[in-house]
């Protein structure tokens, strides 16, 4: 893979201002549903240190936890950074267990509008990679802004039923779980409108939605194609 990524264009001067007035607007157009937030997703750059191409090799972007609703506006500050490292490349690699509905697609329609590719993998601090990584449950929505999706062997998609869980206050300060909602039909159809514009079978939304709750249904490769999610590779 890493041949193809040494040919994926390098990253050029990011519209920041756009995309932070882009962040502001889809808050206000997509109604609120969300999963759990823990473990906000970071940001780094790091070389893909695979075959021979030792200091000639490409520098991607390590996108590693969870989505929340700060994340866009964490990537756009993150892009807003000085980026001359001329090795760099506009590929984002995943590895996210979820987390946000709306800010996954948020975060999507950025990488659409850069012309970001992505794919799934995790990187160690103290040793090269990528190894096998994850993509689950609202992951999906956000790597299905990417203009190419790669999702390497051993390294896993998995689809969830999107939901929300209100808690109140507990007993020395804790949080008790009180009701939980599933998506409502408008919701499930803007997520389907907004796969079809990514280019997703809007089948992969209704197969998520018909899970039982808190089942994860990891996706075959040949699922993968027949719902256009992922590419061969980059």
């Amino acid at each position: 893979m890493a041949e193809h990524l040494a040919d994926t264009k390098r990253v050029g001067r990011w519209s920041v201002p756009a995309l932070a007035l882009l962040v502001v607007l889809l808050g206000f157009i997509f109604p609120a549903l969300a999963e759990a937030e823990s473990g906000s997703m970071a940001f780094r750059v790091t070389p893909l240190e695979t075959g021979q191409c030792g200091a000639r090799c490409p520098h991607v972007i390590v996108a590693d936890g969870v989505i929340g609703t700060d994340t866009p506006q964490a990537f756009v500050d993150f892009l807003s950074a000085d980026r001359s490292d001329a090795s760099l490349r506009r590929v984002v690699f995943f590895n996210s267990r979820g987390g946000n509905v709306v800010a996954s697609m948020v975060f999507g329609h950025i990488l659409r509008k850069l012309r970001i590719a992505a794919a799934i993998g995790r990187f160690e601090d103290d040793s090269a990679g990528p190894y096998a990584g994850e993509c689950l449950s609202a992951c999906v929505y956000a790597m299905m802004g990417a203009v190419k999706r790669v999702v390497p062997p051993g390294s896993e998609v998995a689809l969830h039923r999107m939901s929300i869980v209100e808690t109140e206050s507990g007993p020395w300060g804790g949080a008790t779980p009180v009701t939980r909602s599933f998506a409502d039909p408008p919701m499930v159809a803007t997520l389907k409108r907004y796969a079809r514009r990514m280019g997703v079978n809007p089948a992969l939304v209704g197969a998520a939605e018909a899970l039982p709750p808190d089942t994860l249904r990891v996706l075959t490769p040949e699922e993968m194609r027949r719902w256009s999610f992922a590419a061969g590779q980059l």
